[in-house]
């Protein structure tokens, strides 16, 4: 359990799934109907969806590639958190927004792998949350050209590691799209 006091609720936290960061990625359209499916359960669930959208020169606010992918659809009563850097709790107001939720236990998906998922999975893990990743439901775009793993292996790679991550007082691991059940983390904690 959580680190966290008086924090039993689950949060799905979507990060990145912006078109100027997906267009390219590896198995897109795959990891973004996993992540509809995940949307989807969360709300059924009556689980809070936080979307974390990135901002930088290469994704302008209000440009086309700044904006979510059209087939994931935000509801206005659902938080949007805007950031700058690699990890969703830096400089942002994230971690208040999940302290007045009372959420201690993260669901994690999206965008870019080697990048924002891993930072945020890390900036969760250090502030005292569990942080499970969703390992059918995140990807990343092809840098082999700059030295880097093909984006299957940059995947597998982050699932493996945080299937196996471990630290005292909190929980990581991996889960599938299929296997993640967000009736049962409403039901624990009421």
């Amino acid at each position: 359990m959580s680190t966290l006091d008086n924090r039993p609720n689950t949060a799905l936290v979507v990060i990145d799934v912006q078109n100027g960061v997906v267009d390219q990625a590896y198995a897109r359209d795959a990891v973004v109907a996993n992540l509809g499916i995940l949307v989807d359960k969360a709300r059924a669930a009556g689980v809070e969806v936080v979307w974390i959208q990135h901002n930088s020169e290469e994704l302008p606010r209000g440009s086309h590639a700044w904006s979510y992918v059209p087939e994931l659809i935000r509801r206005d009563t659902e938080p949007l958190v805007q950031k700058e850097y690699g990890d969703a709790f830096e400089d942002t107001e994230l971690e208040s927004l999940l302290a007045d939720r009372g959420i201690g236990s993260l669901v994690v998906a999206g965008a870019q792998t080697d990048a924002c998922i891993r930072s945020t999975l890390h900036g969760a893990i250090t502030r005292g949350y569990d942080a499970a990743l969703v390992h059918d439901a995140h990807t990343t775009e092809d840098l082999t050209a700059y030295g880097a793993p093909a984006p299957a292996l940059v995947i597998a790679h982050t699932n493996l590691y945080w299937q196996n991550h471990e630290v005292p007082g909190r929980t990581a691991g991996t889960v599938s799209t299929a296997d993640v059940d967000f009736e049962m983390a409403a039901t624990s904690r009421s």
